[in-house]
């Protein structure tokens, strides 16, 4: 089983994970937002920031670490700007609401800026990017994390992976879909190594003793992650730390919750969104032909040695998620496991295809 794969249709995958949240107590709306973020990030290969994370978002909430359904209710401050108390519920329905205000804000204004507090974690940060280009705005959405890097010069966890996103539409060609984390490799993918029973690179993580480690448990359990280019990703941490936590009101400086680790308490991460009419400058013509200039001239930059292709930020994913949409998303069976195991505590059918998987 450990190497077996499946291969499931998106919207498959979304049903599934929809009846399971709502088999512990999420709403209706909730429980197909979450779904839909959730699947989203398997379409366009985040898969570490997929489905195999069900589980314990199931295992939060019911021991009440999550709330189920939160009012979400927005905080006018001034015409571009709201504060959103998330409530402690899912992060992908918090992050949704918020990104829902800012657009409508920046619809009026040309602007619309969210800080978010009492939130948890949101999952593939291109998400909300993807949910403000389709709708014809430009966004940055940044979240804060559970510590998992020292600043810079020091030894033990203190700053988060928290992801830094930045997306711009372009009409007439690929549009910019930037979501990186500060640190050289998101911690989700040393749990992916963790799970399939494979070291991770040299350069990844330190262990508890400030070593490097290609342990992935050492790194998770003990250790702590490596910030790209040293001081200037753990000050970009940093950073995502004031504008999420500082400013929100949102927990921050190591206060974040690790939603593996800490089971008492909410994380109390913190959300900052800023969405924009991306023609505020110029025409809206004008800027789609500037965008696909743009493109274009990236694209036929000359090539460095063995490269077929130049990509631009999310180019990749895009075209991954449009060949999955079709051929629908692998999974290794040994990954499904634990969420097949929660479905059926909860009582929840599983899709054939995978009850058969699991149970040969």
């Amino acid at each position: 089983m450990a190497s077996e794969m499946i291969t499931l249709e998106a919207p498959v995958v979304r049903d599934l994970v929809a009846r399971l949240f709502r088999a512990v107590g999420v709403d209706q709306d909730g429980a197909e937002i979450s779904a839909r973020c959730l699947v989203r990030a398997d379409l366009r290969g985040v898969d570490t920031h997929g489905i195999v994370r069900m589980p314990n978002y199931l295992t939060r909430i019911a021991d009440g670490l999550v709330a189920q359904s939160p009012a979400l209710e927005p905080e006018f401050v001034g015409a571009s700007v709201a504060r959103l108390d998330g409530g402690n519920g899912l992060g992908f329905v918090v992050a949704t609401k918020a990104v829902d205000c800012a657009i409508e804000m920046a619809g009026k204004t040309g602007l619309g800026l969210v800080g978010v507090l009492n939130s948890s974690h949101y999952g593939m940060g291109a998400t909300y990017l993807l949910q403000a280009i389709e709708a014809g705005f430009a966004a940055m959405v940044f979240t804060n994390s559970a510590p998992a890097m020292p600043p810079w010069g020091g030894r033990g966890e203190m700053f988060g992976t928290s992801p830094f996103a930045v997306g711009v539409p372009s009409p007439n060609s690929v549009p910019f879909v930037l979501d990186m984390s500060p640190t050289v490799v998101a911690r989700g993918k040393i749990r992916k190594a963790e799970r399939e029973g494979r070291p991770i690179p040299e350069g990844w993580a330190l262990d508890a003793n400030g070593a490097s480690t290609t342990n992935p448990t050492e790194a998770l359990e003990s250790g702590s992650l490596l910030p790209i280019g040293a001081h200037k990703g753990s000050g970009m941490s940093m950073m995502l730390d004031i504008l999420c936590g500082v400013l929100t009101g949102a927990s921050f400086a190591g206060d974040v919750g690790d939603q593996y680790k800490q089971h008492d308490r909410p994380q109390g991460v913190g959300h900052f969104v800023l969405v924009m009419k991306p023609d505020l400058f110029m025409s809206a013509e004008d800027i789609a032909a500037r965008m696909a200039h743009l493109v274009d001239t990236v694209k036929a930059c000359p090539k460095a040695a063995g490269i077929a292709e130049i990509f631009l930020p999310g180019e990749q994913e895009q075209n991954l998620e449009t060949q999955r949409l079709v051929e629908g998303i692998p999974y290794r069976v040994a990954d499904l496991v634990p969420l097949v195991q929660a479905a059926r505590q909860l009582g929840v059918e599983l899709p054939d295809a995978l009850d058969r998987a699991v149970s040969s």
